[in-house]
């Protein structure tokens, strides 16, 4: 991960000689904007995760205008560092305050209990005060699709360059996993149902060159279809340049070079955000856990490469209905472990709190779980 320490305390300073308000958060004064900031882990152009996010931070400027004075930070990774931009983000009168990744959360945590008259959301976090609430997306509804949907088309030895080993990113193989066993069950591929998904570690959110070498390397010893789950499209571009083919996430990899994409799993941050915002402004905000999918339009597939048959991408589609509609297949038991022990019986379904701190793979993924 990026952390660039001095560029963020720059930024907090510019906004201090800018003379920026600092005015008490009441964000129901007359004729006052509400001033929200996001936090975010990189820049606004890694093409992924960052990207996809200010992607929702220009939707929410858009949707709310005037009524919202909205800014952003940029490549506050280390948590030392993150505690100190919140905290004086919340001296300098910030009404809500977004933190965007996982370890932004013990840093969150600590500042939100320091400020009890402001409010904080943090996205993929599992910890809440009665002025911190969480937020997330159901990721793994479209990694279970993108799955289904490469099993569908008979790839049956797929490549993951997973990033780091922490939940988030856990229950995404996993349910690309389940959806993949699913495809090739129904388009009768002989596989082995032990091993359709072999993962490799960056440790990293993102590292070009890893990724690239990474991807080449499980190219060049067999592996059909290429999984992206950086927040660059490198891997994704990599497998490209070797003939094998490749599904994109965070964003839309065909949009940063990868024409052989057949799909990408992409966030869609701007309408829970103007939801988030809204509820501010209306006085209906209040500390809460938000998960949501396709039902709320916060994830969504990118449009399908040429090379998915129509066929296919009708299957897929239903599914997606499927589950905007309310069912969520994505983690629906029977489902075993990678040792064969049945982890969720027939007719259950993982809770919400399993899904947030899953560290274990299902039967099918070659790989382990750093510890």
């Amino acid at each position: 991960m990026r952390c660039d320490k001095l560029a963020a305390l720059i930024f907090l300073a510019v906004f201090c000689l800018l003379g920026l308000s600092l005015a008490a958060p009441d964000a129901h004064a007359a004729g006052k904007k509400l001033r929200v900031v996001f936090v975010l882990l990189e820049s606004i152009d890694d093409h992924g995760w960052n990207t996809a996010h200010h992607d929702g931070i220009e939707h929410l400027k858009r949707q709310l205008g005037e009524a919202v004075e909205v800014s952003y930070i940029e490549n506050v990774a280390e948590p030392g560092q993150a505690e100190r931009v919140f905290r004086e983000c919340a001296r300098q009168g910030y009404d809500l305050i977004f933190g965007t990744t996982f370890g932004h959360m013990e840093p969150l945590y600590k500042v939100a209990g320091e400020f009890p008259k402001v409010r904080f959301m943090h996205s993929a976090g599992m910890k809440t005060r009665p002025n911190l609430g969480t937020y997330m997306v159901r990721m793994e509804q479209a990694e279970y699709l993108a799955g289904y949907m490469a099993g569908l088309m008979g790839f049956k030895n797929v490549g993951t360059v997973a990033t780091m080993p922490i939940p988030e990113v856990v229950r995404g193989i996993n349910a690309f996993t389940l959806g993949l066993l699913r495809g090739l069950k129904e388009s009768n591929t002989p596989h082995n149902t032990a091993r359709v998904n072999t993962i490799v570690w960056l440790n990293s959110w993102r590292a070009a060159a890893s990724e690239t070498a990474q991807a080449e390397r499980l190219a060049a010893s067999g592996h059909d279809l290429i999984r992206q789950m950086a927040d660059t499209s490198d891997s994704s571009k990599a497998a490209c340049r070797k003939g094998v083919p490749a599904i994109g996430y965070g964003t839309d990899s065909v949009k940063y070079g990868a024409a052989c994409t057949l799909t990408s799993t992409t966030f869609e941050w701007g309408p829970l955000y103007g939801d988030i915002v809204k509820a501010v402004l209306d006085g209906t905000w209040k500390s809460e856990e938000i998960y949501t999918g396709f039902e709320a339009g916060s994830i969504a597939l990118s449009p399908f490469g040429k090379a998915v048959p129509k066929a296919v991408a009708a299957k897929v589609l239903a599914l997606k209905a499927e589950m905007a509609a309310g069912n969520d297949m994505s983690f629906a038991g029977p489902i075993r472990d990678q040792t064969g022990e049945e982890r969720v019986k027939p007719g259950e379904k993982v809770s919400d709190r399993e899904l947030l701190s899953m560290l274990w793979f299902v039967r099918g993924v070659t790989g382990t779980v750093p510890r």
